[in-house]
């Protein structure tokens, strides 16, 4: 975010437009909505802002721009077809800390007009940072059919009785859900008919409803490899909910500004090699947080059930008496895979896909090497770009044929995702070149090799089998 989103009370204060043509005329307009003191300066005014000049709801400044004119303004907008005029009136007004926008010329303003969704006292607006208009402009038109017209009364009923929620509900966790529930409930409805009356009574009726004390929980949340598209829908309103996020390094920044604006954010630094935060510890977080009556957010890449401790964590929250629930991700398999190009499954290659982590070494010795090494299956290897040696030996060592195709998938679903494609026997040897680090998944398996032609995401896969993959029975036929 490169502008400060802000949303200035123009009301009695005066704001100057330079510009009497129809761009002046539109901005003239929306200015005297928000109730400000608007002059206009220019030689000739349209037909309209003569009117309103004749009217005393501007004031004309006629004829050339002089600095005078910003004398008393709080606001600069130039609407003229002059380039000269508009670079002169940005630096005249920078130099007396006015802001100003500059009409079709993003660099000149120093602020910028967005479009505007108005649900009176309810105001959406939409910038694209005065780059992009038409942009802006198309978003507004599709959030318009979206944003139900009650919600300004909605909010000119809670403004009401503000007070009172404020001084029967002085817990903020605990007033955020009556605020949940009261938007879930009959409020809206009663409004859309116009029954004001009835949608009061069925505020007040739950506001006397909610308890004195807020209940704590804790939800696990599968954050998914990356992209932010692929939260779920549910994921992402218990981002909207919580009060506390817990979540590990490798979420990404695109998944974590998805969640609400407020929440508190606890990198509790989970990821293979550099365990920052130890379990027990990330245990004693949640359940401060939710004894203290706040709903907790334990978020995880991909999936929390799927070498993700979630497990673990519910036997704790058990132990405790805390209320939890989960809501699965997309784990690092599946998206991995997908955004590369490689079907786990295939029926000229794989009929079976094992999921296998690798990220130490007690754990890798627990392996069943023999049936790992087995064919026509895909080996989908968590956390394993530290023991690739290791687990190339192992399936060597135990028969997997030396040809075995293999794909690391590095930031898989990503913008900076990397594939790197090669062969069993040569696996180490291409993770070196490329440089391959963590996180990346290991996909050894036929499947591997059709990354080479199937591939649809980020930049085109390297290695060994980049260029002349096999082509399957399946499609030769």
């Amino acid at each position: 975010m490169k502008l400060y989103p802000l949303f200035a009370d123009l009301s009695g204060r005066q704001v100057l437009v330079v510009g009497g043509g129809v761009v002046g005329e539109r901005k003239a307009a929306s200015l005297l909505e928000a109730g400000a003191r608007v002059a206009v300066g220019a030689p000739d005014l349209t037909p309209a802002l003569l009117g309103w000049a004749g009217e005393g709801r501007v004031q004309w400044l006629r004829g050339t721009f002089d600095e005078a004119w910003l004398d008393g303004a709080w606001l600069v907008m130039a609407a003229t077809a002059d380039a000269a005029l508009h670079q002169r009136i940005a630096a005249l007004a920078q130099a007396r800390r006015l802001f100003v926008n500059v009409v079709d010329d993003a660099e000149q303003s120093s602020f910028h007009v967005p479009a505007v969704i108005d649900r009176d006292p309810v105001t959406i607006a939409i910038s694209s940072g005065g780059h992009a208009p038409m942009l802006a402009r198309l978003l507004r038109e599709r959030l318009e059919v979206l944003i139900d017209p009650v919600v300004g009364s909605l909010a000119t009923l809670l403004a009401r009785m503000r007070q009172r929620i404020r001084a029967q509900v002085p817990d903020l966790a605990l007033r955020r859900r009556f605020y949940e529930r009261l938007l879930n409930g009959p409020v809206q409805s009663l409004l859309r008919r116009g029954q004001w009356a009835l949608a009061e009574a069925s505020t007040e009726r739950l506001l006397d409803a909610t308890e004195a004390k807020a209940t704590g929980s804790v939800v696990l949340v599968g954050a998914g490899p990356g992209d932010p598209g692929l939260l779920t829908l549910r994921g992402l309103r218990a981002l909207n909910e919580a009060d506390v996020i817990l979540h590990d390094r490798l979420v990404s920044v695109e998944v974590l500004a998805l969640a609400r604006r407020d929440a508190e954010r606890i990198e509790v630094a989970k990821q293979a090699g550099n365990h920052h935060t130890t379990q027990a510890q990330i245990h004693a977080l949640m359940l401060q947080h939710a004894a203290a009556g706040r709903r907790v957010v334990r978020l995880k890449g991909g999936d929390p059930f799927v070498f993700g401790r979630g497990g673990e964590e519910l036997e704790f929250l058990r132990s405790h008496g805390i209320p939890f629930e989960v809501v699965p991700g997309i784990t690092a398999a599946l998206a991995c895979a997908a955004y590369a190009g490689v079907p786990l499954t295939h029926r000229e290659h794989a009929q079976s896909v094992r999921l296998v982590t690798a990220h130490c070494r007690n754990s890798i010795d627990t392996l069943d090497w023999q049936a790992l090494a087995q064919e026509r299956q895909t080996l989908a290897v968590y956390m394993g770009t530290g023991e690739l040696p290791v687990i190339q030996q192992q399936l060597l060592a135990h028969g997997r044929a030396a040809g075995t195709p293999f794909a690391l998938v590095e930031n898989g679903s990503r913008p900076e995702q990397r594939v790197v494609t090669g062969t069993l026997a040569d696996m180490v040897e291409q993770a070196t070149l490329h440089d391959v680090r963590s996180p990346a998944l290991l996909i050894i398996g036929e499947v591997a090799s059709l990354a080479s032609t199937l591939s649809w995401f980020g930049s085109r896969p390297v290695g060994m089998l980049a260029v002349a993959p096999p082509v399957s029975k399946a499609v030769a036929a």
